[in-house]
């Protein structure tokens, strides 16, 4: 079988493609909570804790000298980055969470099996009496 034809039967199985919009939505879903978190969360902690804008807090390694800018060290970045993980992990876990409940649900629910019809009865009743005979 040709690396092609392999590739051909992995992509058109459903995995790569379900993987393909899992990454799109995750990508998608990204950036929805980076935006909340840039532009909703932060600003009311900054004020909150004394107007600190938390993207530009840095520490100034080497300051500006000519045409060469200054080397800073941006961990607002990172805090902004951390909450970002912090609220996207947190959703996750909700998420599958509510899932695993469901499946649980799922899982617990016995079948039910349908009561034979009157017939059925009837015709159970008549072969157990015809076994009865022998």
């Amino acid at each position: 079988m040709s690396m092609l034809q392999e590739f051909k039967e992995f992509a058109i199985k459903g995995n790569a493609i379900d993987m393909a919009v899992g990454i799109i939505i995750g990508a998608a879903f990204g950036k929805i909570i980076s935006s909340l978190v840039a532009d909703v969360f932060m600003p009311p902690i900054g004020v909150l804790i004394g107007g600190v804008d938390f993207t530009k807090l840095a520490f100034t390694l080497k300051e500006a000298s000519g045409n060469m800018s200054a080397v800073t060290l941006n961990y607002g970045n990172f805090i902004q980055s951390l909450a970002d993980f912090t609220i996207i992990a947190f959703v996750i876990f909700i998420a599958v969470k509510f899932i695993n409940n469901f499946k649980k649900k799922q899982e617990t629910v016995p079948k039910v099996t349908p009561e034979p019809s009157k017939e059925e009865q009837l015709l159970a009743e008549i072969r157990d009496l015809l076994k009865e005979r022998k």
